[in-house]
């Protein structure tokens, strides 16, 4: 642990840039890391495209089903705060290889069920898997980026991105030769394997001790003499800013969920166009954000997190009133891109300014209020869909875009302050 920390030391020069050339210690754990949020993504889409056949399988209603996915968002809420909590005990590496092989196992159970309830219980267990690797993975980036001193986090979500873009391809390529028990089987195959190989790395790896000076992951400054008080304010504001950078993952989640379910939908029930044309409308979207998410790291070593924030904050709203209230398709695809293009890195860097002031405890904090923002979107768009119709209802994506916006520019010029202050001479 000592050397690959030494080593990481050597990587940095002012403390603001790491060199361009990583030594192999790094470069594995960044590769073995970026393996792991694309198989989250690749398996999750894979599931996702076999719901139709598992409903028609167990003959549920529509309002069964429902009730059956929210397992999904139910296990991965209440689990995160908890796995926050074991990678403090046990290290976010090894939480991020049990929580992988755990969704590898139990994305081939839903084949299995023959009811709704008993597709809920089982999606109870995937969802806890899907949530506990979400933070394993995202604490053991952050852990990464604070140690190489690089804004990485957006390339990690770049590579979650492209493994739905694969799954989602694949998987409606396999629907139509396989059944559903042997698309899933396949996708458990492919996830131990994954795991396996990439498990090797980071468990052969210690996790990277971040350097430089800065908060302490406790919430404490490294100042000798400091009261009580004193310490207690410090803590009180680590928490405050933790909860404002998951209040932002929450406003940017409800947009992804809430497009994800309702963009297309938006498209053939209002604008009147065909499923091609529909579906094409979430995939600009979702490309869009992969590709956004792959320049992260370079917008974000010219530019800062808060510009990020406060910029993808403001192009996702304006990009979400083209896309809900625009009359022609070329419009709207073009506010489904620019959406895409938004709020691409304002999770990333959220979730990672959360991590770097509260390590897994703070990534956990972010990532619940995130996903709970996934879990009220779609059913919130359904509800308002009804009283003012889906294009106004979209619209409050493009309001909660810019709240989060708000929120990344009072965040940063707060820690910019304190920073400052804590600098003046006494």
């Amino acid at each position: 642990m000592d050397q690959l920390t030494d080593t990481m030391n050597q990587l940095t020069d002012t403390g603001r840039r790491a060199q361009a050339t990583a030594p192999p210690q790094v470069a594995r754990l960044r590769r073995a890391i970026s393996l792991f949020f694309a198989l989250d993504g690749f398996v999750f889409a894979g599931w996702v495209v076999r719901i139709p056949a598992i409903k028609e399988q167990i003959h549920a209603s529509a309002g069964a089903l429902g009730l059956a996915l929210l397992g999904v968002s139910v296990g991965s809420v209440a689990t995160m705060l908890l796995t926050g909590k074991l990678c403090r005990r046990y290290g976010n590496h090894p939480v991020t290889v049990v929580t992988a092989a755990l969704l590898s196992l139990s994305v081939a159970l839903p084949p299995l069920t023959h009811s709704a309830l008993h597709l809920g219980l089982v999606l109870l267990l995937f969802g806890a898997a899907y949530g506990g690797l979400n933070v394993a993975f995202n604490a053991a980036a952050v852990d990464l980026a604070e140690a190489v001193r690089r804004p990485i986090l957006p390339s990690f979500h770049a590579a979650f991105s492209a493994g739905g873009l694969v799954g989602a391809g694949l998987g409606g390529l396999l629907a139509p030769q396989l059944s559903p028990l042997c698309h899933l089987l396949l996708l458990t195959a492919t996830g131990l394997v994954v795991t396996a190989y990439a498990g090797r790395v980071l468990l052969r790896t210690p996790g990277p001790t971040a350097t430089g000076q800065g908060p302490r992951r406790d919430g404490t400054d490294a100042v000798p003499g400091r009261g009580r008080a004193a310490v207690g304010r410090t803590v009180g504001r680590t928490r405050l800013f933790v909860t404002v950078y998951g209040l932002i993952t929450l406003c940017t989640a409800y947009g992804e969920g809430a497009l994800a379910d309702w963009g297309s939908l938006h498209l053939s029930a209002d604008l009147h166009t065909g499923p091609g044309a529909a579906a094409a409308g979430y995939a600009v979207f979702a490309l869009l954000m992969t590709v956004s998410r792959m320049s992260g790291t370079w917008l974000l070593e010219r530019l800062g997190d808060t510009p990020v924030l406060v910029a993808g904050g403001l192009l996702a709203a304006v990009g979400m009133l083209v896309g809900a209230l625009a009359p022609q398709l070329w419009l709207v695809y073009l506010g489904y891109a620019l959406t895409g293009l938004g709020l691409a890195n304002v999770f990333p860097v959220a979730v990672g300014g959360a991590g770097a002031l509260a390590g897994p405890h703070g990534v956990a904090v972010a990532s619940t209020l995130g996903y709970s923002g996934i879990l009220l979107g779609p059913p919130s768009i359904g509800f308002l869909a009804e009283a003012y119709g889906l294009p106004g209802a979209l619209t409050t994506i493009a309001a909660l875009a810019a709240l989060a916006a708000l929120l990344g520019r009072v965040v940063g010029r707060r820690r910019v302050g304190r920073r400052g202050r804590r600098r003046a001479p006494c």
